[in-house]
Parts: structure tokens; C-alpha cells; sequence
């Protein structure tokens, strides 16, 4: 359990802020049943906790944790009268979140990439592998889209992610090895065998739960492939790439 005065202010205002975007995660379902003034309430709060993010990263300490006061009090008197219905979570516990290891092509961003990082952030803070180009090559035997460095720096900036770092060329447990998560999030796609994948890292001596959603987001374009697909159709179709 972690000894909060001993823990640096910076790291207690982030638990807080992310004490209160677990919080306003949970009142997502809830919304539909707020009337008018409730929902602006709501609103309000996730301004607040958007300056409070903006402001830490500032490196300004005490503005973030005005901001995050100022959500935590919104919503928590929705929370009094009845309205909402959540727990906070302690701050010692938001301290010691587990690593969650989430790792892939992320060639093209849709929607089934972020519900994949929203899920591994609920389970505790995220570190993300990007594959390098000459894995995608290896696996999809194609050449990614986007190179390496872009798809890092697009992953670094999801609100979910905590870290991102380009995987091995040589080895595509090396990264895990040096992370050393406490879970591991696989995506409902995704090639590895939950068996092989703890075997081989239990080899390394880590032993992380490893975990896979079931449920794969349904949209109409929740797929690199079917997104490329259609930009192709859509480039031919108006000639936009064709030499004037």
C-alpha cells in the first residue's frame, strides 16, 4: 500500500485526475437517465478534468489540482442526490494500478483499436508495443501503411495510453521482457495463443495474466484492410492520385 505523503504531489494529482475519468467512464450508461441540468453538470466535469490534463502536463501542480477539485465536486453531488450511482476508488489503490500490455500494428486507427486500449486503461495503466515495419512485413507479409516512427507517435497521443515503445525486430517478446506487465490485454483478432504466449514468457521468468476480448467492436470499418479498401475505391473513383 503506498505511503501517500511520501508519494510526489505530480503522481497524486494524476491519481486523482484518473480517480475522476474512471468515475465519469461508469456514467456513460447512466446519461440516457439525467435530465438537462444533470448532463450539463457532467459536461462540466470533463471540462474541468480536460484542464486539469492539460495543466499537469503544463507542469503546473496546483491549477491541475484545482481543475480536478472543482470535477470531482460536480459529480459527486450528483452522486449525493441520487442521480448516479459509482465508487471512488482509493488513491493508494489508483497508485499501484498493474501494467497492461497491449501490443500490435496500429496501422491505421479505428474503433477497435480504441476500445482495446479503453479496455486495457480500465484494468490499470497502459504501455503499448508498436510492431516495427519489418515485423508487419514478417507477419502480414505486406509493408505497413504508415511507418513505425508515425504509428508510435499517433499510439503515444490516445488519452489511454500511458507509454508506447516500438517492439524488437529480433525478438517480439523482447519489449515484454523489459516492461514486465502484470497483465496482458490481446485483442479478439489477434494471432498469439494465450498457451504458447505464458509459456514462452514464463520461460523468461514473467508471469503476467494474460487476458483476450471476446467481443470485437462492430462497425462498418473497424478494420485496416477494409479502411485501405475503401481510400483505394475512393482514390481510383475520383482520380486524386492521378498525374495532372
Amino acid at each position: 500500500m503506498a505511503d501517500l505523503a511520501s508519494v510526489q504531489p505530480r503522481r497524486r494529482v494524476e491519481a486523482y485526475i484518473l480517480n475522476v475519468e474512471l468515475a465519469l467512464e461508469k456514467l456513460g450508461a447512466a446519461k440516457q437517465n439525467l435530465d438537462a441540468r444533470a448532463l450539463k453538470l457532467v459536461e462540466l466535469a470533463k471540462r474541468y478534468v480536460d484542464d486539469a490534463r492539460y495543466y499537469l502536463e503544463k507542469g503546473d501542480v496546483f491549477t491541475a489540482l484545482a481543475d480536478i477539485a472543482y470535477a470531482e465536486g460536480l459529480i459527486d453531488a450528483l452522486r449525493w442526490l441520487g442521480l448516479v450511482e459509482f465508487e471512488w476508488q482509493p488513491t493508494s489503490k489508483l497508485l499501484e494500478r498493474p501494467k497492461v500490455l497491449v501490443a500490435g500494428t496500429f496501422d491505421i486507427l479505428h474503433p477497435g483499436h480504441i476500445e482495446l486500449l479503453r479496455q486495457a486503461w480500465l484494468r490499470g495503466r497502459v504501455y503499448v508495443v508498436v510492431a516495427r515495419d519489418k515485423t508487419v512485413r514478417r507477419f502480414k507479409n505486406r509493408d505497413p501503411i504508415v511507418p513505425e516512427e508515425q504509428r508510435l507517435e499517433v499510439v503515444s497521443a490516445i488519452r489511454y495510453v500511458h507509454k508506447a515503445v516500438l517492439g524488437s525486430e529480433k525478438d517480439v517478446l523482447e519489449p515484454v521482457r523489459a516492461i514486465r506487465p502484470d497483465i496482458i490485454l490481446l485483442g479478439p483478432d489477434q494471432w498469439a495463443d494465450e498457451s504458447w504466449l505464458q509459456e514462452r514468457l514464463e520461460q523468461g521468468g514473467i508471469t503476467p495474466r494474460i487476458e483476450r476480448l471476446r467481443e470485437k467492436k462492430q462497425c462498418s470499418l473497424c478494420s485496416t484492410t477494409r479502411i485501405a479498401c475503401k481510400a483505394v475505391d475512393i482514390v481510383e473513383s475520383s482520380g486524386l492520385c492521378k498525374e495532372g
